[in-house]
This record gives C-alpha cells, sequence and structure tokens, in this order.
C-alpha cells in the first residue's frame, strides 16, 4: 500500500544542519571581515559570496524550508527599505562626499573594527542564507 506523498518527508542533507551551516558562515565572515573596510578584496569578497549564494538558491540544490504567507503589514516595512536604498543609492552616485554622507559612510567608524566587520558580515550571510532556504 502506498503512502500519500503529504505524509513523507526528505531527511535533511548533512551540510543543511545548523551544527554545520553556522559554523561555515561564521568562518566566512571572519575571512571577509578581515579585509579592509570599503577596499576592493573586501568587494570583490562581498560580491562572491552574495553571487555564491544566489547561483546556489536559484540551482535548487538548497532545499526549501515552508515560508509563512506574507501578510498586509509587511509592505509598510518595504516603505523605509526602499526610502533607504533609494536615499543610499542617490548619494553614492552623485558622491556627495563628506558633506552629505551616505549611510556606509557613516558606519566606516563602527565597521574599522574587524570584529564589528566580521559580526556585520555573520548577520548578512546568515539573513541571506536564511532567503535562500525561503
Amino acid at each position: 500500500m502506498e503512502q500519500p506523498s503529504e505524509l513523507v518527508t526528505e531527511a535533511p542533507r548533512a551540510w543543511d544542519r545548523p551544527a554545520v551551516s553556522m559554523p561555515v558562515l561564521a568562518v566566512l565572515s571572519v575571512v571577509g571581515g578581515s579585509f579592509p573596510s570599503f577596499s576592493v578584496q573586501a568587494n570583490l569578497y562581498t560580491i562572491g559570496t552574495g553571487g555564491a549564494l544566489i547561483w546556489f538558491g536559484l540551482s535548487h540544490r538548497a532545499p526549501r524550508r515552508p515560508g509563512r504567507p506574507v501578510g498586509p503589514g509587511v509592505y509598510w516595512w518595504l516603505l523605509p527599505v526602499a526610502v533607504f536604498g533609494v536615499f543610499e543609492g542617490t548619494t553614492f552616485v552623485l558622491g556627495a562626499g563628506d558633506d552629505f554622507p551616505t549611510f556606509s559612510r557613516l558606519a566606516d567608524p563602527v565597521l574599522d573594527h574587524e570584529l564589528a566587520r566580521s559580526a556585520g558580515y555573520f548577520g548578512w550571510l546568515c539573513a541571506f542564507w536564511g532567503l535562500v532556504r525561503r
């Protein structure tokens, strides 16, 4: 007798467990935090890891976790994120400099320390990994 498909689940892969994925993200964040802030190496490393995660998510190699439906309150959170993105992009493109710096430039004194850069990078990687899994 065959069982219905909704009762059968796949066993999680060994690399998909938090005991494996979190240390890997931690090592990646320590390497990323070791580069100087706003350097070419840091930018290339960020683009490389982000590109690898995008490829990993689009190739459907990572098992998907069920997500909750998006409620109408989420759209109100998108408004400040969109305003922040437009403001950051505009000030970067116009090259406003020190008179009107971007938020990234304002965070530079905090990100000047290797530990803070690694912690920020770890948060970014964890959030991105969560998006890959959805």
